[in-house]
């Protein structure tokens, strides 16, 4: 995900500026779809708003079409920094060398999540074997609970090539899109994270009453934010320690109810070792592997 700080964001008329002031140091962040583009924007906009206060600086959102985009984007656009999923994140770190700074824990203190394998209860699927011939839906070839685990899932199977034993295998690039496909019969097995099957089902009692897990994935980091390594060292400074800092005053718990979380927590390269094993596991290296669908 993208964090950019959008000029029109910060100015609400038409007074000019006065002449001796300084334009504010601006911060590109983005945004990788997990939701629907308003989702996205809905949920991380206070918090932009909240960083460019604290620091002093315009912070602008950006949310990209793709996850598989996310990198070749990152430097075409420009970006300082983006919230990265788990799988994005151990690319950009890899290709990009991005630094982790910090991703959000939740109410429940988890700062994980895991991917999640699912179909109608109806469907009469219970396992890899019954899934011959029949329609499956992604969400992205840059995402762990979208496509890595699948893979993993039918490797184990003993099934080398999944997309020969279904009848269609394609991409919804979302996970809300993923969960809602399956729910809608337009596929017959989904893979999603399970914090958006379980925001789903907050709104949507079809969710759960309709689908059913079939498996899950390691938990793996949640997205988090990372910055490109030559960012200024004193922004780099000031946009971990507000963020880590957040829950400490009464502003920044209001915009942490908001976001969904209790807090953000620091977060390491180390911590997307779980990834690495488990693309390692399916024979993927990330330094070759295209990412972009097809």
């Amino acid at each position: 995900m993208l964090l950019a700080v959008a000029a029109a964001c910060g100015s609400g008329g038409d007074e000019a500026a006065p002449a001796d002031s300084q334009p504010l140091p601006v911060l590109r962040i983005g945004l990788i779809p997990e939701r629907n583009i308003f989702i996205q924007k809905k949920r991380y906009k206070p918090l932009a708003a909240y960083l460019s206060k604290k620091m002093n600086v315009d912070i602008e959102l950006k949310v990209l079409s793709r996850y598989g985009n996310i990198i070749d984007n990152f430097v075409s656009n420009g970006l300082d920094g983006a919230f990265f999923g788990s799988f994005t994140g151990a690319l950009a770190q890899n290709r990009l060398h991005v630094e982790p700074l910090a991703r959000p824990e939740y109410f429940d203190g988890t700062s994980t999540y895991h991917g999640l394998i699912f179909v109608r209860r109806d469907s009469g699927i219970e396992n890899a074997n019954d899934m011959k011939g029949k329609r499956f839906v992604f969400v992205d070839k840059a995402t762990t609970a979208g496509w890595l685990l699948p893979l993993h899932y039918f490797k184990s199977a003993g099934i080398d090539d999944p997309l020969a034993w279904l009848s269609e295998a394609y991409f919804a690039g979302t996970h809300e899109g993923a969960i809602r496909d399956v729910l809608d019969g337009k596929a017959d097995i989904g893979a999603a994270k399970n914090t958006i099957f379980e925001a789903l089902a907050k709104t949507d009692p079809r969710v759960t009453r309709e689908l059913v897990i079939l498996t899950r994935s390691p938990d793996v980091p949640e997205n988090g934010l990372c910055v490109r390594k030559d960012l200024d060292v004193d922004l780099k400074t000031a946009l971990k320690r507000t963020l880590l800092t957040m829950d400490q005053d009464e502003e920044g718990q209001q915009i942490l109810t908001k976001f969904g979380a209790a807090r953000f927590i620091p977060t390491f390269a180390n911590d997307y070792k779980v990834v690495l094993d488990f693309a390692a596991a399916i024979g993927l290296d990330l330094k070759s592997y295209d990412y972009i669908n097809e």
